[in-house]
């Protein structure tokens, strides 16, 4: 099969390689569409230690199986593999298994023409979504698991609160059709990127450059840092007003200071969220086939050959697609 394969920082190349043996409980997928996420970047540029190249990345993806239980069936997957076994696992919080490995980080993941992965982590979809929507199951579950941490903390409804979401990327953007979806109609984005701007602006979400003018101080009851910087982290506590709550998301660096001073003295929660649960990426695939979210004209499709060409397009800002999906 071919695999797009990252050999080296800012190095991807397409190979062709033979297909992994099936192991027991194991499925095997034909991918149909797959999701540039931007841990994806983050290994490309060299920065994750734990995605040790030569490596297929990619782990945001839909596609028919074609051999195992659920051969025939069309699929999203969940791409953490755990034990099933722990106290985490048993009480419905998978996504925190000390056990758990990940596709395209210690094993081979979607980009390429088929893959691997246990019965356990396929979610079926129905035939109305299409693969390219259905491969955003992954980022759009990390926004919902997100917005129900934290409205499990606002003194009021998530709808009566004003809300800052910081990043336009795929997850901030979704986040931002979320919360709308939900009923938040004093609800802004910041991105410091122009076409991510646009895009968010083309599906009727409000957004502004924090270099211009930043968001007020104590502005909004909700803030979510979907990039998850030492620049943007000191903006959420800024912007959150007391008694409000800041949704760490993004994971672009761990630089800055944390101002827990102003936390503790304005009662400002500040809380992280990994990645989703089971329930919630079933909840997601519902979620996106009901049109919700609108039309998801705002993500892109390539072909997996013409990958190391997205990624830089990504890198460079040359794109104001939220999402890059490759199709196989």
């Amino acid at each position: 099969m071919q695999a797009l394969y990252y050999t080296g920082p800012e190095r991807l190349e397409m190979r062709e390689v033979a297909e992994a043996p099936l192991a027991p409980g194991e499925s095997r997928v034909r991918i149909l569409a797959t999701g540039i996420c931007g841990s994806d970047l983050h290994a490309y540029h060299g920065h994750d230690p734990r995605r040790v190249p030569p490596l297929i990345l990619g782990h945001e993806a839909a596609g028919e199986v074609t051999e195992g239980a659920l051969a025939g069936k069309r699929v999203t997957m969940n791409p953490l593999i755990v034990c099933g076994r722990c106290d985490y696992c048993l009480s419905g919080r998978q996504n925190l298994c000390s056990d758990r490995t990940m596709i395209g980080m210690t094993r081979p993941g979607s980009f390429a023409e088929s893959l691997t992965i246990p019965d356990h982590c396929l979610i079926e979809v129905p035939d109305s979504l299409s693969p390219v929507a259905a491969a955003l199951t992954e980022p759009a579950a990390t926004a919902l698991h997100g917005i129900q941490r934290l409205e499990r903390v606002l003194a009021r409804p998530l709808a009566e609160a004003s809300a800052l979401v910081i990043g336009a990327g795929a997850v901030g953007l979704l986040t931002g059709l979320m919360l709308r979806q939900r009923g938040v109609r004093r609800l802004r984005l910041a991105d410091t990127n122009p076409l991510r701007r646009q895009t968010a602006e083309h599906v009727g979400l409000e957004a502004f450059d924090p270099r211009d003018a930043g968001p007020e101080e104590n502005s909004v009851e909700a803030v979510f840092d979907c990039v998850g910087a030492g620049a943007t982290r000191a903006m959420a506590t800024h912007a959150a007003r007391p008694g409000g709550a800041i949704m760490h998301v993004g994971l672009q660096d761990n630089a800055g200071e944390l101002d827990v001073r102003t936390l503790t003295l304005q009662e400002i929660a500040f809380l992280g969220a990994y990645t989703y649960t089971p329930s919630d990426l079933r909840a997601t695939v519902a979620l996106l086939d009901s049109g919700a979210l609108g039309s998801l004209e705002w993500v892109e499709t390539r072909p997996l050959n013409e990958g190391a060409g997205a990624f830089a397009d990504l890198v460079a800002g040359r794109t104001s697609a939220a999402k890059i999906v490759l199709v196989p």
